[in-house]
């Protein structure tokens, strides 16, 4: 009796899953869930619903396209980080990283896909945003307010666009140095809100801190995005530079570190 020959697999031909389909794969998983799909609904809900309030109550002075869209950004800009924050510490809270990196073993891949879904989601939701303030003025309109269509393009640009996206890049640093669900949500609001809340103390209690601040806590320079002509100064821009370096490339490099060398059990 002959022995029968072993089968070779070979996989050398096979060709590797495209970018394109990791991204999307990434951007199912974020919604798919349960906590993930309510949370992303209930953030747009929540935009439209300040958004509507402000417009039956605001004075008519007040009702302008520019105002409603920098309070859908505002809105955006605290709760949009936290969909990044659920997408990327998935893996380590919800244990199918061994999953995913069994299916894409190369993990800088899966983190390429996992900034593009985010991106991706976070862009889907600002073009939302920026929709519901136009039907929020269109209610004010309709409502008495004068029909004021103007707005200024630094706005949409610095304090709309680029500030939310600091606010995402900020989500997914935290998320893949943590990777932890729970902590990352955690650090993100501490780092939002409690932070801001001691440098303002501090520079009330040391007259030089406040000139200071600036360089060293990323939320304080951010501040010329969101006032003023959204234009910041040369200083301005150094100090958003300098601050983010430290809160945010710093982080963020540490936590793509430990994603790309973490075991998943």
């Amino acid at each position: 009796m002959s022995a029968t020959a072993p089968q070779i697999l070979d996989l050398a031909s096979t060709p590797q899953v495209s970018m394109l389909r990791l991204a999307k794969v990434e951007v199912r998983k974020a919604l798919d869930t349960r906590a993930g799909f309510w949370f992303t609904t209930s953030i747009v809900g929540l935009v439209l619903v300040v958004l509507v309030i402000v417009a039956l109550v605001a004075t008519d002075s007040f009702k302008q396209f520019d105002n409603f869209l920098s309070i859908a950004g505002g809105v955006l800009g605290y709760f949009m980080p936290i969909i990044i924050i659920m997408l990327v510490t998935s893996e380590a809270s919800q244990r199918n990283g061994l999953v995913t990196f069994t299916l894409e073993p190369r993990r800088s891949r899966v983190v390429v896909a996992k900034f593009l879904a985010g991106a991706t989601l976070a862009a889907t939701v600002m073009v939302l945003a920026a929709v519901m303030a136009v039907v929020a003025n269109a209610i004010a309109i309709a409502t008495g307010a004068d029909a004021d269509w103007s707005v200024d393009g630094n706005l949409v640009f610095n304090g709309f666009v680029l500030a939310n996206a600091i606010g995402v890049l900020v989500g997914f640093a935290i998320a893949t140095l943590l990777m932890s669900t729970p902590g990352a949500i955690v650090a993100y609001f501490a780092y939002t809100i409690i932070l801001p809340v001691a440098v303002g103390f501090l520079s009330a209690l040391s007259d030089g801190f406040d000139r200071i601040a600036p360089w060293i806590e990323f939320n304080t320079a951010q501040v010329p995005l969101f006032e003023g002509d959204y234009v910041p100064s040369g200083e301005e821009w150094a100090q958003i530079a300098t601050s983010g370096f430290i809160w945010l490339v710093i982080p963020l490099v540490l936590g793509v570190m430990r994603l790309l060398r973490t075991e998943f059990k």
